[in-house]
């Protein structure tokens, strides 16, 4: 029988088989694990990746091209943060990420803005005219006709007369209602206006009634940003027996395939996820706190630091209207207070005249630090070039006015924290789960520890490999060999040193 230093060590040692002899007299072994075996191949296979892991958008940039490109460099899958961006930065960044990568792999998030339809119609029609072909689609609670617009354009029939899609969309859903949208046709109801409308033709609308609006569905548990707060654990058994439901109805020719986002941070969510049947993994906020974010070394000292108890939900800018929230840090920050309270303002008065003196005073003194009037001027500076039906519509309806004042801080305070504004420390907006906190539980006193040496493929790397690790560990207590600890074995390594365990085993 090895010894238990020898055993360890050849657990660690995925592209190994390990085996001995049980004192019952039975054969035991733990075969050979490459990271590629994770997940469903068929997820790497058609958008070109080497491992089933991909870095979910995080908005303004924050997933920058720099990550982007950093994680398709390792074959994984990065979608750039379009959310919140002016369309010449996004088209920018396209142009960069094509550039950089060439013919490899990546993804631009498409983000529901139901306030904003003019605007969801300029992306789709920017993502098309690039030929981006790939969109990560989030925030969705019904589809939208750009949305559909940039599925069924290019559509046509091969020689053999299968449906060939150019663009493809993998949806980030957390309700069921919302993923049974998704794993069905277009709406011909939309079909039809968008051929109307002389957006599509009259083929493209046919074929469009044989594909789903996509193969590819995240479900994202309790994470950072927009989120239901729900556990993976009771969401993915869900999620997975309507994907064979949707999949038996439609009679679909192709497998639909269900990731898993959300809290995945740690080896044993990563594996955790897979076991229960993700076809691949998304993580989030634990990008944000590597270097190549397009965030402030601020932010990422802030994140580095956060502790469970230290995120909240606060009301968000693009569904402010709504009561929609997002899970922010709360830890150094007053945001998601000062947020909370411009939406019981909102809720409470028809007007920005409707204010109390008081209360007009606080949010003229510690929120926007300029009078009301000031303020709703730069406001209808940025929308008249953003949107200027917004404007219109402000025009005739006081609540919408004090809506999009309301929504432009908590807009401008995400981007004090990406871009660092020290003066505006308190009023940071940081997207986080608590993902964030496991992640540095895991990391600490490892050379993950801190802010400056965190990047997002050695996160990414570690993470897959000591799931592998921690899979053989597993497999081993089955057979009745137990390690008493396990910490050792998933500590985070060094990239030489990682690289040099992987060997075999990707």
């Amino acid at each position: 029988m090895h010894n238990d230093l020898d055993f360890r060590n050849q657990l660690s040692r995925l592209s190994s088989e390990v085996a001995w002899t049980r004192p019952d007299g039975r054969k035991a072994f733990v075969p050979p694990l490459r990271l590629s075996d994770f997940g469903d191949p068929e997820f790497c296979r058609e958008h070109g990746l080497r491992l089933p892991y991909m870095a979910g958008a995080m908005a303004h940039g924050i997933a920058s091209v720099d990550l982007v490109v950093a994680l398709a460099d390792a074959g994984m899958l990065g979608s750039y943060g379009a959310a919140g961006l002016p369309l010449e930065r996004v088209t920018a960044a396209i142009d960069e990420l094509k550039g950089r990568l060439g013919s490899r792999t990546f993804a631009v998030n498409f983000i529901h803005s139901p306030s904003e339809p003019a605007l969801e119609q300029k992306l789709a029609q920017l993502l098309i005219d690039k030929d981006v072909r790939l969109i990560e689609a989030s925030a969705f609670m019904r589809l939208s006709k750009p949305l559909v617009y940039y599925r069924v354009k290019g559509l046509r029939r091969n020689e053999d007369g299968t449906i060939e899609a150019r663009h493809h969309i993998i949806a980030k859903v957390s309700r069921v209602e919302v993923a049974r949208q998704f794993w069905a046709p277009p709406p011909p109801a939309m079909l039809d206006q968008l051929v109307k409308e002389g957006l599509i033709t009259v083929d493209e609308r046919e074929m469009a009634s044989k594909i789903p609006m996509a193969v590819d569905l995240t479900v994202e548990a309790d994470s950072g940003g927009h989120t239901d707060n729900r556990p993976l654990v009771t969401l993915m058994p869900q999620m997975l027996a309507l994907k064979e439901q949707m999949e038996t109805d439609f009679a679909w020719p192709m497998r639909l395939r269900v990731g898993a986002a959300g809290g995945i941070a740690t080896p044993h969510a990563a594996l955790a996820a897979f076991a229960m049947g993700a076809a691949y993994v998304v993580t989030g906020t634990i990008n944000q706190a590597c270097v190549e974010s397009g965030t402030s070394s601020a932010v990422r000292e802030m994140l580095a630091e956060t502790q469970q108890g230290d995120i909240m939900m606060a009301p968000a800018a693009d569904m402010f209207e709504m009561g929609v929230k997002v899970q922010v840090l709360k830890r150094g920050t007053m945001f998601a207070m000062r947020a909370q309270r411009l939406y019981e303002l909102y809720r409470q008065y028809a007007s920005l005249e409707q204010i109390p003196e008081k209360d007009r005073q606080v949010l003229e003194d510690s929120f926007f630090r300029q009078s009301l009037t000031a303020a709703w001027q730069s406001t209808e500076a940025y929308f008249q070039t953003r949107d200027p039906q917004q404007i219109e519509r402000a025009a005739r309806d006081p609540k919408h006015k004090m809506s999009l004042l309301f929504r432009s801080y908590l807009g401008q305070a995400s981007h004090w924290a990406t871009q660092g504004h020290a003066e505006r420390r308190i009023d940071y907006q940081i997207w986080c789960g608590p993902a964030m906190p496991a992640f540095n539980d895991w990391v600490r006193g490892s050379c993950l520890q801190a802010p400056t040496e965190r990047r997002a493929v050695s996160v990414a790397w570690n993470l897959l490999y000591h799931a592998a690790v921690l899979q053989r560990v597993q497999f081993a207590a089955l057979q009745g060999r137990f390690l008493a600890a396990q910490d050792d074995l998933l500590r985070p390594l060094p990239d030489a040193e990682l690289q040099e365990r992987l060997h075999g085993a990707i």
